[in-house]
């Protein structure tokens, strides 16, 4: 029998003398207090209760809180919060958000690996049939989306998740920490199969100051949020949280992520780098998962805290996207694409970015923005009219599992 009593961790464990050899009897003294140990155990064992059989009633763990002085009390739905919950955060349920675990369970549908689409087409129509100009996009496309999933990797594991105090919560953005890495090799499997030169690639997002500026807006909005010693006891830093996840799941996730896929289905539209457009299809879905996961859990801790953002700070927000955007986008479309240009690329992240705002319930930033990409949404869903037979499985199982936007 073990040594170990697993039902009380805070006595200590019984020591063996270490000179004692293994399977030795004990001396006589060991085995005097062994005997009154179990003389007062036995003496110290609660009688069978009714309804209770022996077994059960020798063990504390089985009987009634009231009955085991020091065992903690059960975890309530009431105790969990967004965050400054009193719940247990190792203990799943019950639920209080069970909406959180259904998004956990849906991005598992939604799973697949770099190297099952093939990029040989890819490689092809960058060296052979893109314009300088449309190589230009697509290589700064990349490099903006490389820094990008890593800034945001960091952002959901150190930022966001260690502040959540509900284990469903953090259940999903585990998940989503995993897939920003997965995009993450997914960007770099791209610049792998194309050839192209990794460190001039990596090293735009600190050279190239339109790419620079988005990337040091999303720092200096994130950057003191992510910090351990973070007090979301204080209303203000409350209010600063509250309004940071708001810029990166609204923001940086719903409308810089998404505006950014846009110009690589452009050239899918026209037969051009479909592999990775297909790529891109994958992750906009795990992008738009994490988008309505945090307005989700934006609005839930504004009810919560009972919390009321200041108009002009979120206006800001709006305000400073936009002029990170219109920098990116001037530098990336300086010379328009075919069907692709600057001002559509602007124009759209207006519109997605009123679209944000809805699903946050407050005003649109940018009222009478227009569609001016209504081929998009479509673009971009994965299609399924490739023949079965020469078609990979996750595509009409795991892609085809989840309803677009």
């Amino acid at each position: 029998m073990s040594a170990f009593n697993f039902n009380d961790w805070d006595t200590p464990a019984p020591r063996t003398p270490s000179s004692a050899p293994a399977g030795a009897a004990p001396t006589s003294a060991a085995a005097t207090t062994t005997t009154a140990a179990t003389t007062a155990a036995t003496a110290a064992a609660p009688e069978p209760r009714p309804g209770l059989d022996a077994n059960a009633a020798r063990n504390p763990a089985m009987l009634a809180p009231e009955a085991r002085p020091g065992a903690l009390a059960p975890v309530r739905v009431s105790d969990k919060r967004i965050v400054n919950g009193q719940g247990d955060i190792n203990q799943l349920a019950p639920f209080k958000y069970p909406w959180a675990w259904e998004f956990f369970l849906n991005a598992n549908k939604n799973h697949w690996t770099p190297l099952e689409i093939s990029m040989a087409q890819d490689v092809h129509d960058y060296h052979h049939r893109l314009t300088p100009a449309e190589r230009h996009v697509f290589e700064n496309v990349l490099s903006y989306l490389t820094t990008s999933d890593i800034l945001a990797m960091r952002n959901i594991g150190l930022a966001v998740m260690e502040k959540m105090t509900a284990p469903e919560l953090q259940i999903y953005q585990a998940r989503q920490v995993y897939e920003e890495a997965l995009h993450t090799w997914t960007y770099q499997h791209c610049i792998e199969s194309l050839g192209l030169d990794q460190q001039e690639i990596y090293n735009r997002y600190r050279v190239v100051p339109e790419i620079h500026g988005k990337i040091a807006l999303a720092n200096r909005r994130l950057e003191r949020v992510m910090r351990a010693d973070f007090d979301l006891g204080n209303r203000d830093n409350l209010h600063e949280f509250a309004l940071s996840y708001l810029f990166f799941a609204a923001i940086f996730e719903g409308c810089w992520f998404y505006n950014g896929f846009s110009p690589i289905f452009a050239l899918q539209r026209r037969g051009l780098m479909k592999g990775t457009a297909e790529q891109l299809q994958y992750i906009m879905r795990d992008e738009v998962l994490h988008c309505a996961f945090g307005i989700r859990a934006v609005r839930t801790l504004i009810a919560e805290e009972e919390l009321e953002l200041d108009p002009q700070a979120v206006s800001l927000l709006w305000q400073e996207a936009e002029a990170a955007e219109a920098a990116y986008s001037g530098y990336l479309l300086r010379e328009p694409m075919l069907g692709y240009s600057a001002a559509q690329h602007m124009g759209q992240f207006r519109y997605i970015a009123n679209r944000r705002a809805r699903q946050l319930g407050l005003a649109e930033p940018f009222p009478g923005a227009e569609n001016v990409l209504p081929w998009l949404d479509e673009q971009a869903n994965l299609r399924k009219e490739k023949n079965f037979f020469e078609t990979r499985v996750t595509e009409y199982q795991t892609g085809g599992a989840l309803a677009w936007e």
